[in-house]
């Protein structure tokens, strides 16, 4: 595919996706790696413009260099914004209550706790849904229980085996420490998605280092 036909798959995608005002957003492309520059109205809209480029064929990596413009009638003062995050924070049944919040002109710092990396990725969600929020930092430490090197590769590989997308033998796993590193070539971003998501899944699982590389 030419950076072109690149460019205009992601434009028409953004185009038809209605939670994004594609607008002011400008797409560019270069050997597979596509550029998102321009402004958007809320953070959410930055996060979904990144997932929609992130579907498209060829799309290797991506650069999300959009900014969050907030409009006059949607700007909120930090205290204000706060209570809204952690109230929307309290409501979702999976955000630990060990998660905190602070924020900085419009940017939303989280702290404290969780045992799953799910949950600090909940919690990251739920933030940037919130209108006024122009920028969402996860600094949510982990702290799992700490099963074996060897009991964590295996689920891993367990997991990856019972996923229909993915093709388990493509992926190799180390662990160390709570730490999971992927190496391997998978065929779409969705198959690379699936495969972290698996190895985040695993208990004891503090970091994953992603070397998988996407070959189409």
């Amino acid at each position: 595919m030419s950076n072109n036909e690149l460019e205009l798959s992601v434009t028409d995608e953004l185009f038809w996706d209605p939670k994004v005002d594609s607008a002011a957003i400008a797409v560019s492309a270069e050997d597979g790696v596509v550029t998102l520059r321009g402004t958007v109205g809320s953070f959410r809209q930055k996060r979904e413009a990144k997932h929609d480029a992130e579907r498209i064929f060829g799309v290797k990596s991506i650069n999300d260099d959009l900014q969050v413009r907030i409009m006059n009638q949607d700007r909120r003062e930090d205290a204000d914004l706060r209570g809204a995050v952690l109230q929307a924070l309290t409501l979702d049944s999976l955000v630990p209550s060990t998660i905190d919040a602070k924020v900085d002109d419009g940017m939303v710092t989280l702290t404290g706790t969780a045992n799953w990396q799910f949950q600090r990725d909940e919690a990251e969600f739920v933030a940037a849904n919130i209108l006024g929020v122009v920028s969402v930092d996860d600094e949510i430490d982990l702290v799992p229980p700490a099963p074996s090197a060897g009991d964590v590769q295996h689920s891993i590989k367990k997991a990856m085996e019972r996923n229909a997308k993915l093709d388990a033998d493509s992926v190799s796993v180390d662990s160390s420490n709570g730490t999971i590193t992927l190496h391997g070539t998978v065929s779409s971003w969705a198959d690379h998605d699936e495969a972290v998501a698996a190895a985040w899944a695993a208990p004891g699982v503090t970091n994953v280092k992603d070397h998988i590389l996407i070959a189409y």
